[in-house]
């Protein structure tokens, strides 16, 4: 059913992942024209390589949508085919690709895009890691209007999410797909009709959400049980989190920090009547709870311990 109360508009959607389809999904029921998609192009994902679309191409083609996949966008070709459109809006969730300034002049009210942040904090690539790994109790997601810097446009509105100790990247990528797509609903006829006050982005609050490298995931018993327990919820499913004993690469993919106080060597294994494995950190302790080794498959602590015996001290 139409949510529009305007006469359609052309519309432009450009995202490549789940995140984004989401937000797709809202245009496509909002009444309006969504007169093309623009997506990542299809890639080789297994060891059969076999090609497979984006989650937003399928989500396309689904609805009969044309679906663009340029590598870049700063060639004058594909800039004037884009400007051919004559797109009133541009809506961005997770593309993937800088956009010039010819791109974002090209509609007629800008390209507006759903950062997963409280802008200006966690501006860039990585902004549901970076927010919990800072153990911040808040994140959300900001409708802001795109300009030539990184994730530093006019904010449009926000919509805000607590993020507890239980929190994991999966679950708030979740969060905030669900949060950024009811945003977008509720802010499409506003940003067509241009009655949403737009504020520029503070100077102060400032944070850069870099992209996430694979050996951010080797965990460090130096640093504090809820330190390394945000690490561990972040960086689940990729890169993982690990560490190396008796030259194996173990994955911990669950833990829980343990209201005790250890009285060891950080690094130190250990085991309680209540805990079947823990390690000693720079302040606190975790407590495993399901653990991989490479190639092998997640098991619980208790299966993971018969098959990969570790030494530990008792407590």
């Amino acid at each position: 059913m139409s949510l529009s109360i305007l006469a359609p508009k052309r519309l432009i959607f450009m995202g490549t992942p789940e995140f984004s389809v989401a937000a797709l999904k809202v245009l496509i029921d909002s009444g309006h024209d969504v007169v093309a998609v623009y997506t990542r192009p299809p890639k080789a994902r297994d060891r059969g390589q076999t090609v497979q679309k984006t989650p937003v191409h399928v989500c396309a083609d689904e609805h009969n949508i044309p679906v663009y996949t340029p590598k870049s966008l700063r060639n004058e070709t594909e800039q004037a085919f884009f400007k051919s459109l004559n797109a009133d809006l541009a809506v961005v969730a997770a593309y993937g690709l800088i956009l010039p300034i010819e791109i974002l002049d090209a509609p007629r009210l800008g390209c507006v895009n759903i950062h997963a942040s409280l802008l200006p904090r966690w501006r860039g690539a990585a902004p549901i890691q970076r927010a919990i790994m800072a153990e911040d109790s808040e994140t959300g997601v900001t409708l802001m209007q795109i300009d030539v810097g990184l994730d530093t446009g006019a904010m449009l509105v926000k919509s805000h999410i607590a993020v507890s100790t239980e929190t994991t990247a999966s679950s708030l990528h979740d969060q905030l797909m669900e949060s950024g797509a009811m945003l977008l609903r509720d802010s499409l006829e506003g940003l067509l009709l241009q009655t949403i006050q737009s504020e520029v982005q503070p100077e102060e609050g400032i944070m850069y959400a870099a992209k996430l490298e694979k050996l951010e995931g080797e965990l460090d018993w130096n640093q504090s049980a809820t330190a390394l327990h945000a690490r561990i919820r972040a960086l689940n499913p990729w890169p993982g989190t690990w560490f190396t004993l008796n030259n194996a690469v173990i994955k911990v993919l669950t833990a829980e920090v343990i209201d005790i106080e250890a009285f060891f060597t950080p690094g130190t294994f250990f085991e309680n009547e209540h805990h079947a494995l823990c390690v000693a950190c720079g302040q606190g302790a975790l407590s495993f709870k399901v653990m991989q080794r490479a190639g092998g498959k997640p098991l619980e602590v208790e299966a993971f311990l018969r098959g990969f015996p570790i030494e530990k001290c008792r407590m």
